[in-house]
């Protein structure tokens, strides 16, 4: 499916992993929103639940091996070109995921990756997309016992 200037939304997952206090965050390394940070994720393959396209996409760009995908939030995000065009429109539907092994390690198309304590992570150059999703599920994601 094309990227930029889809004829329908592109549909991605991002993964929300959490070790205590801290979120691990990573530092995109192609567009859109290069440099900036927000969570692991990608796109949703052909046939591929959303389910196992976020534990396939934390493998492929960190190494770990995650499960028990759990819902938290969906967001939008949509990029005008100069001219007002779409450029770029994605529904991101982000999971919170149990980590089974591995060490974080950036890879595929992640520039970085950091644990961030969570008064730490608006500090950082973020996606839109993902300050908003950190701003709304800030609660839930200091608190993951009592929502998940």
């Amino acid at each position: 499916m094309k990227r930029e200037y889809p004829k329908r939304p592109v549909v991605g997952v991002g993964a929300v992993i959490l070790d205590g206090d801290k979120i691990l965050l990573e530092k995109r390394k192609n567009e859109p929103n290069k440099g900036k940070w927000s969570v692991p994720g990608g796109l949703v393959e052909l046939g591929e639940s959303v389910e196992e396209a976020v534990v396939r996409e934390v493998q492929e760009e960190t190494g770990l091996e995650v499960d028990e995908p759990r819902l938290v939030d969906v967001v939008n995000y949509v990029s005008l070109s100069e001219k007002g065009a779409v450029l770029y429109h994605y529904v991101i539907l982000d999971y919170l995921v149990t980590v089974q092994s591995g060490k974080a390690k950036a890879a595929s198309d992640a520039d970085a990756l950091k644990w961030v304590p969570f008064n730490e992570v608006e500090e950082y150059d973020l996606t839109e997309s993902f300050r908003l999703f950190f701003k709304r599920n800030r609660e839930k994601l200091e608190n993951p016992t009592l929502y998940f």
